[in-house]
């Protein structure tokens, strides 16, 4: 998988997460891994940083739940009309984790 693949395959997972639920940088990595050969939560990071404003980007977080850094208000205004349950100024990780292989 190319650079470039890899920026479209992380956008095309992003697009599939359901409204109210959230992947963490690293779970959205780990989905790819098989096919792309890379596993880093930083690269996807970045790829959301660069690429993700046409994607529903306030619906990756990190592993603990923090919202993407700079656009928390917004991300939690978004996540919250969605109904994604929130705990504090974090996503609750445990009710909201979503993986593409679940059943939507």
């Amino acid at each position: 998988m190319t650079p470039d693949e890899y920026v479209e395959a992380v956008l095309d997972l992003v697009e599939r997460i359901p409204p109210g639920r959230v992947m963490s940088y690293g779970a959205v990595a780990d989905a790819l891994v098989e096919r792309s050969g890379r596993a880093s939560a930083r690269l996807v990071g970045s790829i959301m940083a660069r690429h993700g404003g046409a994607v529903p980007w306030h619906r990756v977080v990190n592993s603990a739940g923090r919202l993407p850094p700079g656009h928390e208000r917004e991300a939690r205004a978004r996540l919250r009309a969605e109904g994604c349950p929130l705990r504090g100024e974090r996503v609750d990780m445990t009710a909201a984790a979503w993986s593409p292989e679940e059943r939507m």
